[in-house]
């Protein structure tokens, strides 16, 4: 369904034209920023540059979710088609249901948040700082690009093609010591993942009988329900998945996670763990599920253990974590544990609170990861040692409440946005994989001993003699703050226009994967008191 504009393609187009106006802005006239106050005024002029074409793009955004129909957020909207190799049957071709336009608004609302928050990143060296922010509006674009991408093989070369602003965001501008290190173990996993994926996409192309075969051959609603044989399907969801698993990241294949969590700057990691890797649980639900129902149904009781392993595996490894942005790391190998798991259900409810819960945990861990690097700027020698601090509630209050507060969504309180998708995760689950769900619960509990434990050890007591006289927030990090906050309250109070945007595309998997919601009155009941919310 096109709209006339072409909404997709400038949301992809207009980052890259900003990227390079904030690259640019004051080179090649006299001596390189930051070595004069001339250069510092034009360090300034590129942060500005960056932050109002990330602006923009979120007026952009808001232009398209006025030409998004609700009433029909399982069909693809927005559509545009153009030929691209036609040799090849691939296509430029772009379209977004009701998930895929929430996790484009995610990834656009986060942008100008963490460019806010990068303000005076970079150890003061203002041309570093200038290309970092131009690498971040690169990888917008192709954040915006995978979700909207509707060809397989387009989706492919953007899955391989995040890869590079990502790999230079965390070894190019990094803060730990060993950011190269982490920086090439995610482009190793990244990489072996991505050529599993092609010779897949290769032998999918394969299994398209030859009359078939044309200029859009690609196309995702071509290749849903084309006849596989059940080898061939399930080998080829092995493929796909293993790439996405990687992504998403998924316990056996996670340990690139942590790394990069403790040596990114919190701006890269949240656009990395909070937006790049929903293109792993994006991936199972879009790809996975509708182009190969049999494979998925097959391999749901697998998926389904290592799920429950992640939720419970990343939980207790949060608990021991003396880094903290190590910590809210493990705490995103439990949270995708969950989002997975409500994929496989195979249920309506739960793979909506699976997509819900996408939106929940990129802002949840989002206003984390920013948070926690308020307190580490705050930090003389900026150490990222839990024990290094202590106190900083009274000297910092609103800094302690917006961390109390981004804490107590990750544990799931009543009231906060991630309780709404973790309950249709959890009666999803239930009503299709019982024992999972009891075996899983107790996560619940771990994740109010990791985020309550780490708030008491960094914000509570006497303060710690490095972070006396710490100021407190200021306003361009309280704005950051409170825009998470608020999206946080306002979704946990009120998820049901949220909710409209996940709700038929959870049905419409449901009908793809070949399986009907099992009876359920009381998960029925949630769905339809969030829809009226």
């Amino acid at each position: 369904m096109s709209s006339g504009f072409p909404w997709l393609t400038v949301l992809i187009g207009w980052p890259l034209l900003a990227a390079a106006a904030t690259a640019l802005t004051g080179v090649g006239r006299g001596r390189p920023a930051g070595r004069s106050a001339g250069g510092v005024f034009r360090a300034g002029a590129a942060r500005t540059v960056a932050l109002v074409g990330a602006l923009v793009e979120v007026g952009l955004l808001v232009g398209a979710f006025a030409a998004f129909d609700t009433g029909a957020a399982a069909t693809h909207q927005l559509a545009e088609t153009y030929s691209w190799i036609p040799a090849l049957g691939a296509s430029y071709a772009v379209g977004v249901d009701g998930v895929a336009l929430l996790l484009i608004a995610l990834s656009v609302v986060l942008v100008p948040l963490v460019i806010l928050a990068a303000w005076h990143e970079q150890g003061g060296d203002h041309a570093r700082l200038r290309r970092y922010l131009a690498t971040v509006l690169v990888l917008e674009a192709f954040m915006v690009a995978v979700f909207a991408a509707r060809d397989v093989f387009l989706f492919y070369v953007l899955f391989e093609a995040m890869l590079i602003p990502a790999y230079f965001l965390i070894g190019g501008f990094g803060q730990g010591s060993q950011r190269r290190y982490a920086a090439v173990k995610f482009l190793l996993f990244s990489l072996a993942g991505g050529l599993v994926m092609l010779v897949a996409v290769v032998a999918l192309y394969l299994q398209v009988p030859a009359e078939q075969r044309g200029p859009q051959t690609f196309l995702t609603d071509n290749l849903t329900g084309l006849a596989l044989d059940p080898t061939a399907e399930r080998l080829l969801f092995a493929a796909f998945f293993l790439a996405f698993a990687i992504k998403a990241p998924m316990v056996p294949v996670h340990t690139w996670l942590p790394d990069v969590a403790e040596n990114a700057t919190p701006g890269t990691s949240t656009l990395l763990i909070c937006v790049l890797d929903k293109v792993g649980t994006f991936g199972m639900l879009t790809l996975c599920l509708p182009l190969f129902p049999e494979a998925s149904r097959w391999a749901a009781p697998f998926v389904v253990v290592l799920a429950v392993v992640s939720i419970l595996y990343g939980a207790i490894l949060a608990i021991g974590q003396s880094d903290l942005l190590r910590l809210v790391g493990y705490t995103s190998v439990s949270h995708f544990g969950f989002i997975i798991l409500g994929i496989f259900t195979f249920t309506s409810l739960g793979i909506s609170g699976s997509s819900f819960m996408m939106l929940n945990h990129g802002i949840s861990t989002g206003a984390l990861f920013l948070v926690a690097g308020f307190a580490i700027a705050r930090h003389p020698r900026h150490s990222q040692r839990i024990a290094d601090y202590g106190g900083l509630r009274t000297v910092a209050p609103v800094l302690g409440g917006t961390f109390l507060v981004a804490g107590l969504s990750a544990l799931a309180l009543p009231g906060l946005a991630t309780f709404v998708s973790e309950v249709m995760v959890f009666l999803g689950a239930y009503g299709r994989w019982p024992a999972a769900v009891l075996v899983a619960v107790p996560a619940v509990v771990l994740a109010a001993v990791y985020v309550l434990l780490t708030y008491q050890r960094m914000f509570t007591g006497t303060p710690h003699a490095d972070v006396v006289g710490a100021p407190d927030l200021d306003g361009r990090e309280r704005t950051v703050a409170g825009v998470l906050v608020a999206a946080l309250v306002v979704l946990g109070l009120v998820p049901g226009p949220a909710l409209d945007y996940v709700r038929e595309p959870g049905e419409r998997s449901v009908e793809l994967v070949g399986e009907t919601d099992p009876p359920a009155a009381a998960a029925q009941d949630v769905t339809s008191e969030g829809s009226e919310q």
